[in-house]
């Protein structure tokens, strides 16, 4: 099947410290050429500004109908990349060949015009994407259906929020019907239940069989919409493949495992005026923090912190997720048995909590803690204070060897019995 995508060895070039385009008249025109005329006399040639690689010999194709995600810390080239495939900027080495309308929403508000109303943007938009006005109005009453933005249609976009822009480009990008369809993180500028509807008419979208080009720091929506990840690190692909495996490697790269972390000095110590964390530390329950912890092995999770604000009435609060960050479980300490709904007063406290073998699956697990003062307000929060790895042991057992679906892996009982001794009758089917 022919490439929908097809890139060569893409590169782009930036030079920082390069000044801004702008507008300017004649006579600033001609006094900058001057000027930059002396200062390349006075460099001898050399060119001003250091330069940067943000994508380097990128190569990939897409085949028609399948959902690629794109994903990489801040700073790879996804969002250069992007810009390379929607043809905003070119590429200074190598090719873009794309076989279909193109329908982008990298940024809010990308191909609006502020002074243009939202009715009137829709139109231009279509129009940008080829379509004829016909077919932009037949698409009209579902797009702004779905942007949940029927009596604002008529105004212009200059007063909308970010919220209202963002519903409006995606639902604009979604339903003119591209053949390829390229997104990027803006999506998190919506509230959650609009990324929902977003991610779902994605989903339908690829089902349709056009092909969509996602970006997004979040690993779950990525592994649950794409059937291809592409890893950008350092403007170059590190892995290519089958979503779940090149997510985990990424994850594993990124977060390196931490069983124990301790601040024995308060003044560095994270935290606030009201309570800073002086060790954390997940370990075998018979064990120290060095030791490995496997899929049977039960767990005890122990944290250190100090009070500095005397009488108050304080919980922890722990998140325990996998590795792409979807939680597993969720417990706190407000039933704690000693201090449940008492005054703490100022000094150091150690909270800690039991988690039974045969629960956790097998793979990376990443810790969330929060302080949680009169069992409504958070004044403390800290993502990934604990990463650590549960491991699959091989036994002389029957059965399932390797990792479970899921996030966890209970053990639970179960019985059999027998109901009926002897053989079923069977009736013959009619001939």
């Amino acid at each position: 099947m022919k490439p929908i995508i097809k890139a060569e060895n893409v590169s782009k070039q930036y030079r920082i410290g390069a000044p801004a385009a702008s507008y300017q008249t004649l006579r600033d025109a001609i006094a900058g050429a001057v000027r930059g005329s002396l200062r390349q006399l006075r460099r001898d040639g050399r060119p001003e500004g250091e330069t940067i690689w943000a994508l380097g010999g990128v190569g990939f194709e897409v085949r028609p109908g399948e959902v690629v995600g794109i994903i990489g810390s801040n700073g790879a080239g996804k969002s250069t990349l992007l810009k390379i495939l929607s043809r905003i900027v070119e590429p200074t080495t190598g090719r873009v060949d794309l076989y279909g309308r193109v329908g982008s929403l990298l940024e809010v508000g990308t191909g609006f015009h502020p002074e243009l109303t939202g009715r009137e943007n829709v139109f231009l938009n279509g129009a940008m994407l080829g379509m004829k006005r016909a077919e932009v109005a037949r698409k009209f009453d579902e797009i702004v259906a779905f942007a949940e933005l029927e009596k604002f249609t008529d105004t212009p976009v200059k007063w909308y929020s970010s919220g209202m822009y963002t519903r409006l480009a995606f639902a604009v990008a979604a339903h003119l019907e591209p053949e390829i369809l390229i997104v990027d993180e803006v999506l998190a500028v919506g509230d959650m239940s609009f990324q929902k509807k977003c991610l779902g008419k994605m989903g339908e979208v690829a089902g349709a069989g056009r092909t969509v080009i996602f970006v997004s720091h979040n690993m779950v929506a990525v592994q649950s919409l794409c059937n291809r990840v592409l890893w950008l690190h350092q403007g170059k692909i590190r892995e290519e493949g089958q979503p779940s495996a090149v997510v985990s490697k990424y994850l594993r790269s990124s977060c390196s495992a931490r069983a124990e972390q301790k601040w024995d000095d308060i003044e560095s110590a994270p935290g606030n005026d009201q309570v800073r964390i002086r060790r954390a530390c997940v370990r075998p329950a018979d064990g120290t923090p060095s030791e490995s912890i496997g899929v049977k092995t039960p767990v005890v999770m122990e944290f250190e912190y100090w009070n500095l604000a005397p009488g108050t009435l304080l919980n922890l609060s722990v998140i325990v997720s996998t590795e792409e960050g979807y939680p597993i479980f969720n417990t706190g300490s407000g039933r704690e048995a000693v201090w449940h709904g008492k005054p703490f007063p100022a000094g150091l406290f150690r909270s800690a909590f039991y988690i039974p073998g045969d629960l956790l699956n097998d793979g990376t697990h990443r810790v969330r803690l929060m302080f949680v003062k009169d069992q409504s307000v958070v004044i403390h929060d800290t993502d990934d204070i604990l990463v650590f790895d549960v491991e699959d042991v091989h036994e002389k057992r029957s059965g399932w060897y390797g990792k479970w679906i899921g996030a966890v892996r209970p053990r639970l009982e179960w019985e059999t019995e027998l109901v009926e001794p002897g053989m079923p009758a069977l009736t013959e089917a009619a001939g």
